[in-house]
């Protein structure tokens, strides 16, 4: 079976790292051997750090600093480590979060075989509820500052004001947009609630996936 090699990149407040998160442990929960990767240089005080710990617990490698090898460092903490670098090097399933906006994408120039890798997906994490990508012109501007992008996921939302129509409204604004580029849209992300609220798919026929909050635990 090939392995599942994803990269999330997205604007502040996507969701980028919550969905990174969620597919890493989604794949652990399915017996497959996963590496969650922390490539996020653009606001290392709010990156999977602080759940380092307990994702580990779950059964999966997480290449990341801990919080306590960075405070006092400043932007010295922000680097990448030479494990991440070869991170493409391993076996296995790899899921990547990168940091935001076209600062974060850019760190796939640091990353060894990143642009021949046969199997990389860099998947761009779309929340039509934020400003820079608001509409269908808006994304695709948005997608064309990014260099590579392989795909879309709809993630619209406003946190605890998420309705059910947003994200079916963010469904078909991010499903157009993938059109017109000609990439996929891999999925729509939600928590729980309002997954369960729209079923197995969206109203544009993508697949559902659920979210777990676990990124509100890790500001520090």
């Amino acid at each position: 079976m090939e392995p599942i090699v994803e990269a999330y990149v997205g604007e502040y407040a996507s969701g980028k790292s919550e969905n990174a998160v969620n597919r890493a442990i989604y794949l652990c929960r399915q017996g497959l051997p996963v590496t969650l990767v922390d490539l996020d240089t653009v606001e290392p005080c709010y990156t999977i750090r602080p759940i380092k710990k307990e994702l580990e617990a779950m059964g999966m490698d997480v290449e990341a600093w801990e919080t306590r090898d960075t405070v006092g460092l400043g932007e010295a903490g922000s680097v990448i480590k030479g494990s991440m670098r070869w991170v493409l090097r391993r076996k296995g399933n790899i899921i990547m979060d990168v940091g935001y906006g076209v600062h974060g994408a850019r760190i796939f120039n640091l990353i060894e075989g990143a642009n021949e890798h046969p199997y990389l997906k860099i998947i761009a994490v779309i929340n039509m509820s934020r400003p820079f990508t608001a509409t269908v012109r808006d994304i695709l501007d948005y997608a064309a500052t990014l260099g590579r992008v392989d795909a879309f996921l709809n993630n619209t939302h406003m946190a605890e004001e998420t309705t059910v129509e947003m994200v079916q409204q963010g469904a078909r604004g991010v499903t157009e947009a993938a059109k017109l580029l000609g990439i996929p849209m891999v999925a729509t992300s939600a928590v729980t609630e309002i997954a369960a609220q729209i079923g197995d798919y969206d109203c544009m026929g993508n697949p559902v996936r659920k979210l777990e909050r676990l990124m509100p635990k890790t500001f520090w």
